[in-house]
């Protein structure tokens, strides 16, 4: 891979790939901050400064940002999560200079003018309402917030609704100007450029801007959960849901890899680590024993890369005359037999195959690449993603019955039922 990374005398570290499958270049600002970086009086912070900084600077006004990225046939985006606040374009190459020019001018010039911080504070309190019309968002909240007891890994993106409604303009400014800053971003680009050009390009936007203080360090370390833990949300959805999560470790964990082929196994593609997108689960060992058997309608799995220790997740949603109950009993089966028993050769390599698979997937567009080469910078570096498919041929079978006996255990697992108002239970 053709592969450029430096970092700029101010310290915005700066991952480079030049491509020329396609006239396209993907520029993706990331900064260091999420949820992972909020307390209790102002969650979903980092989401609403993420929703102002689409408000615009006195040289990029709300309109012309949109009009002129869309007059070129681009696009751009951003995204707020547990570990990361990130901004992207995707424009033709010869563009490519607007997405630097808009990233550097909203990392010092961002307005936040008050009349727009009030009317998306409405906006942001609609989101939250939005979200608690899904009840899987409800039981998700319920579940990660019994799991953690000290970690903000508990808390959800989009923030409590109480914070929502206190949080003040300067609330939101200062965290801005703690956080936006070249020393806690990285700047990955990925397309038909040159590299020696891009950089140029970029230390003639960036290097100018002087790094912030020294960033609020994240001290808190969730500590070992010594029992099983239950929630249960009523609502009147129509439909249960069963969501089991179980303590796993942070993405540089030597363990990831062969947790990530036990999650295969176990879910499918729906479980790699790597993939934007999944593949089929029609054969994994939980579509058989809850989707084939009829008790459940789908079945799920999530395996995240993060900073910290966070949760591997299993969901199902429950199918009419059954139970949660029913279904987190066939997974638990399910779970002890992987326990107990050591996966099949044909079982290993069919989960290498779909992580190769999914891999592929997520690296295929210019913007997918661009995104890979900036999140892995998030939670380690670019090694950890360009070596990540040798790392994963490296797990054997035994790796993966000790990572099953390790982390899948009842004292380290969170349950959550979602009852819909016509059960009986």
């Amino acid at each position: 891979m053709n592969l450029l990374k430096t970092t700029l005398e101010n310290g915005l570290t700066v991952v480079l790939r030049e491509t020329h499958s396609a006239p396209v270049t993907s520029v993706w600002v990331w900064y260091r901050v999420g949820s992972r970086n909020e307390h209790l009086g102002i969650t979903g912070i980092s989401h609403w400064v993420e929703h102002m900084m689409f408000k615009g600077t006195e040289r990029w006004p709300r309109q012309k940002l949109d009009q002129s990225i869309a007059r070129e046939g681009g696009y751009l985006n951003a995204m707020t999560w547990y570990d990361f606040t990130a901004y992207f374009e995707t424009l033709p190459s010869a563009k490519a200079y607007m997405a630097l020019d808009i990233e550097s001018d909203r990392m010092t010039n961002a307005l936040f003018d008050p009349d727009e911080v009030a009317a998306e504070r409405t906006v942001i309190i609609s989101e939250r309402q939005g979200n608690e019309n899904d009840p899987t968002f409800l039981l998700d909240e319920e579940l990660s917030g019994a799991a953690f007891r000290v970690h903000p890994y508990g808390h959800d993106t989009i923030g409590h609704l109480c914070d929502l409604q206190t949080m003040t303009r300067e609330d939101l400014y200062t965290h801005y100007r703690a956080f936006y800053g070249p020393n806690n971003a990285i700047l990955a680009a990925a397309g038909d450029f040159n590299a020696g050009e891009m950089l140029r390009m970029i230390e003639s936007t960036f290097g100018k801007i002087a790094a912030r203080n020294t960033l609020p360090q994240v001290t808190a370390q969730e500590p070992l959960q010594r029992g099983e833990r239950r929630v249960t949300v009523e609502g009147d959805a129509g439909t249960d849901y069963l969501t089991m999560a179980f303590h796993t470790p942070e993405a540089t964990h030597p363990d990831i890899h062969a947790l990530t082929v036990l999650s295969t196994v176990l879910a499918g593609g729906s479980g790699s680590l790597v993939g934007r997108g999944s593949l089929t689960n029609y054969t994994s060992r939980l579509y058989r024993a809850v989707v084939q058997s009829q008790i459940a309608a789908d079945v799920s799995a999530s395996l995240i890369p993060t900073v910290d220790p966070n949760l591997y997740r299993i969901s199902a949603t429950v199918l009419p005359e059954h139970s949660p109950a029913e279904v987190e009993n066939a997974i638990r089966a399910a779970i002890s037999e992987i326990c107990n028993n050591p996966i099949t050769a044909e079982e290993l390599a069919k989960a290498k195959r779909q992580a190769r698979a999914l891999f592929a997937f997520s690296s295929e567009s210019i913007t997918n690449q661009a995104f890979w080469l900036g999140f892995s910078e998030i939670f380690a570096d670019t090694s950890w993603f360009l070596r990540y498919l040798e790392r994963l041929e490296t797990v054997t079978a035994e790796d993966v019955l000790r990572v099953a006996n390790t982390y899948l255990r009842p004292q380290n697992l969170t349950v959550g039922h979602y009852l819909s108002s016509h059960s009986e239970q």
